[in-house]
């Protein structure tokens, strides 16, 4: 909070820059922490593979299926220190949650404005704002090695939201594309490569308050690291209707191998 209030206060690029990396080495060190504490209760026996050839020096896009707040937890410590620190987008409105808020912004967390479809009906001028303020806020990240998460379903999976989406998947909801065209049009270029993320626990998905409490998590991570398609940057995802169409094509071939894979990997660990 410290050097949140003071990057807050003076606001010099420099100087802003130092205590950026600061707040970085801060949370890195917070997320080991927690690593050591969910090993030393025993909560812990999680699996990742293709870690080996990832860079904490570099600008990554990941992409991974939610089932729990623990996913959160899982990726933090996995990933910790082998990519820079994984950014989620925010909801704006939390800007303004006590302390957590200026947490968020202090680590440079994208905030995001979503105007809803009754509003823009009622102020038209406004469509494609909300996208261009997420752009904005991406821009930063071109300064930094950074690592921007999405969950792309939007929502934790649950079978009853499979079926009311009529889900074509067996182990995902449908996949939205929005939050990532956004991070590809700012940064596409930027991005050394795509992690494509997988998470299959080998129970029902845990409970957050379960693994803190010491329950047993087994998890399994794949991770495929995957270059970065031009074909899925360079366009106008907001007014383009071919570009949009051969964003929602590469998503949903990226989506079905991943509803194959967490099949594949439940067999194997069952």
């Amino acid at each position: 909070m410290a050097l949140a209030l003071l990057k807050l206060l003076f606001p010099v690029v420099a100087l802003r820059r130092v205590l950026t990396h600061g707040l970085m080495w801060l949370a890195e060190n917070w997320i080991a922490v927690n690593a050591l504490a969910l090993r030393g209760c025993g909560s812990r026996e999680w699996r990742a593979d293709d870690t080996g050839s990832l860079d904490r020096n570099g600008w990554y896009l990941v992409l991974a299926n939610h089932q729990t707040w623990v996913d959160i937890v899982v990726l933090q410590v996995a990933l910790n220190r082998r990519i820079p620190l994984l950014k989620f987008f925010i909801k704006q409105q939390l800007f303004w949650f006590p302390l957590l808020g200026l947490g968020f912004w202090a680590l440079d967390m994208p905030f995001m404005k979503r105007h809803s479809p009754s509003y823009l009906a009622r102020h038209p001028e406004k469509k494609g704002a909300d996208l261009a303020a997420t752009r904005k806020a991406c821009e930063k990240f071109r300064h930094t090695p950074t690592s921007v998460i999405n969950f792309v379903e939007g929502t934790r999976f649950s079978e009853e939201k499979r079926i009311a989406r009529q889900s074509p998947y067996r182990h995902l909801l449908p996949p939205r594309a929005g939050g990532i065209a956004v991070a590809l049009s700012a940064m596409g270029e930027v991005f050394d490569a795509i992690l494509d993320v997988t998470l299959v626990y080998a129970d029902s998905p845990p409970k957050f308050w379960d693994m803190v409490c010491g329950d047993r998590v087994d998890v399994t991570l794949d991770i495929r690291v995957l270059p970065v398609d031009p074909a899925i940057v360079a366009g106008d995802y907001q007014n383009d209707r071919e570009f949009r169409r051969e964003v929602h094509r590469w998503l949903g071939r990226l989506w079905q191998e991943k509803d194959e894979r967490i099949a594949e990997i439940e067999s194997r660990v069952a």
